[in-house]
């Protein structure tokens, strides 16, 4: 299979869901600058282009806008179907394309439609950690990502983030004030992930979301 047919774009995104997105990415980043000072450090760390799994710890249900709107290109969130029941939020989750879950997993439709979309050059949110912490710290990481990142041809990019747990732990109904951060590590290509075992890259990626999560509370404290 020749480079031009790997590289051929399969899905189309309408300029009107382009504009919506990118005016819910403004919204989103003004609210948690206003109510949260939130910082973001590493951005020259996100490619321009190129198809991209954004690996990150997960803290609360505020974790996928806040990255999101830290980030300059749409990115694909993950949602699982029982958040679609509810019509009025089933529409607006929609409106941004959101890939649906199956509530036992990701499912194979899932599976497919997040592959096609990293081959397509898009950028997907994923958190290996399965759910919310329920400490602060951060979950093993499980390895269902690699498959995506792999089958997907995606660079992976390693994301933390720091003090969403203290403004809306999982045990709380509510969210509250506090101080967010969020930090894009070093992007590790392709061609860098393919070329290592499954338990190397696994690690390495682990190891990276774990070392921009531990900078967040020195360097950036």
């Amino acid at each position: 299979m020749s480079e031009q047919r790997l590289h051929k774009k399969v899905r189309v995104i309408s300029r009107q869901r382009q504009y919506w997105y990118a005016l819910g990415r403004i919204v989103v980043r003004l609210f948690f600058m206003i109510f949260y000072s939130a910082r973001y450090f590493g951005r020259d760390n996100i490619p321009p282009e190129g198809g991209v799994l954004i690996v990150a710890n997960h803290q609360s249900f505020y974790d996928p806008p806040l990255i999101g709107g830290g980030i300059f290109r749409q990115v694909n969130y993950l949602a699982r179907k029982g958040l679609f029941k509810f019509k009025p939020f089933a529409k607006l989750i929609d409106s941004f394309d959101a890939i649906p879950l199956n509530n036992e997993g990701i499912g194979f439709e899932g599976m497919k439609e997040t592959i096609k979309r990293l081959k397509n050059g898009e950028m997907v949110l994923m958190f290996p950690e399965g759910e919310r912490c329920r400490d602060g710290k951060i979950a093993p990481f499980k390895s269902g990502f690699l498959t995506f990142a792999l089958r997907g041809q995606a660079s992976i990019l390693p994301v933390a983030i720091e003090g969403v747990f203290e403004a809306w732990p999982r045990f709380n109904r509510l969210p509250g004030p506090g101080h967010i951060k969020v930090k894009f590590g070093e992007l590790i290509p392709f061609e860098t992930a393919r070329a290592m075992n499954a338990e190397e890259l696994h690690d390495l990626v682990e190891k990276k979301v774990h070392e921009l999560f531990e900078s967040l509370g020195t360097e950036y404290h």
